[in-house]
């Protein structure tokens, strides 16, 4: 259940502000190799090192050693998926190396505030405009973190169950889409009551990847799936209009019943 899933498509709705990628006509030329709107397919296509961090008033700065190639055509303004973080590219210094500027916000509501020189992240450049999208739309836009609780291993699957906070249970559903670190995963099971999900990662995730060494207590960035985020909102607004004041009397019985009305919506189904 590791394996990338595809398609779909990036709706825009309410999330925390971050380092947000600015629009593609504010730093980049017709010509820019980048696609016109930043987006991502949660396909990790390396993993890069911190080579190293200086910090700044309001800013910390991200020098990231790469693969070689993984730069080629990267120029300034460029968009980088770094654990799921979309960045900037604001200095380019070798062809293997590049730096980036986290703002504080960023740097508060994600992991990359706790990161030291000498740790690795999953990074993906922005999608180019015809690329197949070997998982589903990402914007880079981290929706919250989730720590991982438990880690399991059976033969050549890992499977991880990660803790989610209230507000964000009634996105997540079993055989939906979610990204982890910027990685495009499939849910394989989830408790709302309980408050988690689990994922299983076939060899290639764990090879692609720094999850590999990742373990229980470890934070991960999780970014849910718009267009299930719309479709649960979108209900749970035509359900508030519908029942009015008794909302709140039918919340109270299916909670008795250990229900709620999230758990009768139905994942939307996204073309492949």
């Amino acid at each position: 259940m590791g394996a990338p899933r595809r398609s779909g498509r990036v709706a825009k709705s309410a999330q925390p502000l971050q380092e947000c990628c600015p629009p593609p006509q504010a730093l980049r030329s017709a010509t820019h190799p980048e696609s016109r709107a930043t987006m991502f397919t949660g396909i990790v296509q390396a993993t890069a090192g911190i080579a190293a961090i200086h910090d700044r008033a309001g800013l910390r700065t991200f020098t990231l050693e790469f693969p070689e190639g993984f730069c080629q055509d990267l120029c300034l303004g460029a968009s980088v998926a770094t654990d799921g973080v979309c960045l900037t590219v604001t200095e380019i210094l070798s062809p293997t190396r590049a730096n980036f500027d986290v703002m504080l916000q960023s740097l508060n509501i994600t992991t990359l505030g706790s990161y030291s020189q000498g740790d690795r992240v999953n990074v993906e450049r922005a999608a180019k405009d015809g690329a197949e999208i070997g998982g589903h739309p990402l914007s880079g836009h981290v929706d919250f973190t989730g720590t991982l609780i438990e880690r399991r291993e059976f033969d050549n699957n890992l499977v991880w169950r990660i803790a989610v906070p209230e507000a964000f249970r009634r996105y997540i559903f079993a055989k939906g889409y979610i990204a982890i670190h910027g990685a495009s995963l499939t849910v394989a099971e989830v408790n709302r009551q309980e408050g988690w999900f689990e994922i299983w990662m076939i060899p290639e995730t764990r090879r692609a990847t720094v999850f590999e060494d990742k373990r229980a207590g470890d934070v991960l960035n999780i970014e849910i799936e718009r267009s299930t985020q719309v479709v649960v909102d979108t209900v749970r607004e035509a359900v508030h209009e519908s029942l009015g004041r008794l909302q709140p009397v039918l919340e109270a019985l299916l909670k008795e019943k250990g229900l709620s009305l999230d758990d009768f919506v139905q994942a939307p189904v996204v073309p492949h």
